[in-house]
């Protein structure tokens, strides 16, 4: 299927976006990269930003480069959140609805990628499938409250990693005890972030709490430093060679994509959002091709149900 991008043949760019004074964006993962870049520029606009990193020695180290570029006035603050962790999410929601009384947007960004050998997590979970899935999964239904108080969104920072695994849920071995690799392993977990936006989205219809809008979207090929924190030694060297190919776009451009579905107007949720050049890795930010098996609703609200029991937590609408 062919989209023609509804913002022209340069795509969006964050010029479209308004004064974002007395809006409230939360945002995890922003001490480097994507989310770096993201929380910048929605604080560049007036926003209110509040940061959840694992690592509160560099958000200080983030504040500080901010507040040089952009002036001290800046409204953000960090609050400590480990996604590796439920009980770090659980605490860290706490905090977040103690600090802000509105979410406008909550922007999933934080992602870990292409881990080597399998890691179980403290919770019981494959690493990647337990960050970058359960966790979000959590933090969504546990200041999903605050969201629909102030009619906001929910922004699923996801890949084009989803269609290069297995296309289903493996839910007779979520942990992959079984042939693990990283990349099967990562491709899970970001069609399993995928597929819950989706399914959200038909939850919240049903239920008529249409207020909150759910997108999903992906940053293309970004130079971040998500491969070098957590792929292999070979991923790593090969991606160091890649990223500075014109095949890879910088990381603010990357930022693009979450910013759209965070601040403009008149987007359609079923769309999935990213870069629409050649494999939607770099190119104008716009809408494209979601493979049909990201929309499969039998193994989407199966999921739900499975994320519900194994973070303890129902996601009431």
């Amino acid at each position: 299927m062919k989209y023609n991008n509804q913002f022209g043949k340069q795509g969006w760019a964050p010029e479209r976006i308004d004064d974002l004074k007395g809006k409230t964006f939360v945002i995890t993962g922003t001490t480097s990269g994507t989310g770096f870049e993201a929380a910048r520029i929605l604080l560049s606009k007036g926003a209110k930003v509040v940061m959840l990193n694992r690592n509160p020695k560099k958000s200080e180290g983030v504040i500080s480069t901010y507040k040089n570029e952009l002036g001290n006035a800046i409204d953000v603050a960090h609050i400590t959140m480990d996604l590796g962790k439920l009980a770090s999410v659980r605490k860290a929601a706490e905090e977040v609805i103690k600090t802000v009384s509105r979410i406008d947007a909550l922007l999933l960004n934080a992602a870990i990628a292409q881990v080597p050998k399998q890691v179980i997590t403290e919770d019981g979970f494959e690493s990647q499938m337990g960050t970058n899935h359960y966790s979000n999964f959590l933090l969504q239904a546990l200041l999903f409250p605050l969201i629909e108080k102030s009619k906001g969104r929910i922004v699923t920072v996801g890949s084009m990693g989803y269609n290069m695994g297995l296309k289903t849920i493996k839910f007779d071995d979520l942990n992959w005890d079984k042939d693990y690799t990283g990349n099967d392993a990562y491709s899970q977990s970001k069609l399993a972030q995928i597929m819950t936006v989706y399914e959200l989205q038909d939850r919240l219809e049903k239920a008529g709490k249409t207020g909150v809008k759910a997108y999903a979207c992906h940053p293309g090929a970004s130079r971040t430093s998500l491969i070098k924190t957590s792929g292999s030694l070979m991923t790593r060297f090969i991606w160091q060679i890649i990223k500075w190919s014109p095949l890879v776009q910088s990381a603010e451009r990357g930022s693009y994509p979450q910013l759209m579905c965070a601040t403009e107007s008149n987007l359609d949720q079923k769309a999935f959002y990213g870069p629409t050049g050649r494999s939607n890795w770099t190119g104008p930010v716009g809408a494209h091709k979601l493979e049909p098996h990201a929309k499969d609703k039998a193994v989407a609200e199966k999921l739900w149900e499975v994320s519900e029991e194994a973070v303890g937590q129902k996601f009431e609408l």
